[in-house]
């Protein structure tokens, strides 16, 4: 499957105008506007963190920008966009339709919030990073799967053991690195990633900075992730989104956005964090619209 040159002429990797989220009613629960008025911009080459307390919307912006609202959820309502733009890879989210998946997900990598808890238990770890190719060529030379399955493990400081191993054997950060390398397994222009660094040891978290990183060196790739890992948005010089209650309320740098705290979620981050932790920094332009 070949690769998709934004027909728009704003070649942007993601673009967010003014975008409203709302979950549809369901049950006994009424609709619930999770984002509201959003706007944001990711060049290609940037990494965007989107930070924000629980309930902030942050989840429910990623999951549209990864057109999760297209994807079969069960018995679960799913975010939708209902105003405003979407543009991810010079696609609209917003109009894209179910048969458009498979292309759109051969760019863009979505790895979910419970992604490390929701692997395929009856496959080891290396036929679940192999599983998105074999899924597109079942024919896929088996000698340069098996490199690019230990390349990518590699890469996430994973031991070439844990290849043979299943779900179960594996620590909890193992599996989160095992469902990052799947995610990546199509080399994505763009990975968007709900806690990317959930429950891996602090001593091998750079691995997955450095591993995203050479990606950004390497040519035409961005990044969105949803985070509270202060030290992962450092390493890879990230700008920062903060949410609260659906809006924005902040954008620059995290430092800078600590130092200033203009906000009550701002400050309560800053003292959260301490003052040994933080570091003086200059706020960054970014549109609030």
């Amino acid at each position: 499957m070949e690769r998709v040159t934004p027909s728009s002429p704003d070649l942007r990797a993601i673009v967010v105008d003014d975008v409203s989220v709302d979950f549809p009613a369901h049950g006994i629960s009424g609709a619930h506007r999770a984002v509201d008025g959003v706007s944001l911009s990711v060049d290609w080459g940037d990494v965007v963190a989107i930070m924000g307390e629980s309930g902030s919307g942050k989840s429910s912006l990623l999951r549209v920008l990864a057109a999760d609202h297209l994807r079969p959820s069960g018995q679960n309502t799913v975010p939708q966009i209902v105003g405003g733009e979407a543009r991810v890879n010079g696609s609209s989210v917003r109009r894209l339709r179910r048969r458009d998946l498979p292309r759109f997900d051969f760019d863009v990598a979505f790895l979910r919030q419970d992604a490390a808890d929701t692997l395929d238990s009856e496959r080891t770890a290396a036929e679940i990073v192999a599983a998105p190719i074999l899924e597109r060529d079942r024919r896929y030379n088996r000698k340069s799967l098996d490199m690019r399955v230990a390349t990518l493990m590699d890469e996430l400081m994973l031991p070439l053991g844990a290849m043979g191993k299943y779900p179960f054997e594996l620590s909890s950060g193992q599996r989160q690195r095992v469902a990052l390398a799947r995610a990546l397994a199509l080399d994505p222009k763009i990975l968007i990633a709900d806690e990317p660094t959930a429950g891996i040891d602090i001593s091998v978290r750079s691995a997955v900075s450095d591993l995203v990183d050479r990606r950004r060196q390497a040519g035409e790739f961005a990044a969105v992730f949803v985070t509270h890992d202060i030290d992962l948005v450092r390493a890879l010089r990230g700008s920062v989104f903060a949410l609260h209650s659906g809006s924005v309320v902040g954008v620059g740098t995290v430092d800078g956005l600590l130092e200033s705290a203009e906000h009550p979620y701002l400050t309560a981050l800053a003292h959260a964090i301490g003052p040994s932790r933080r570091r003086p920094g200059r706020t960054i332009g970014g549109s609030i619209t």
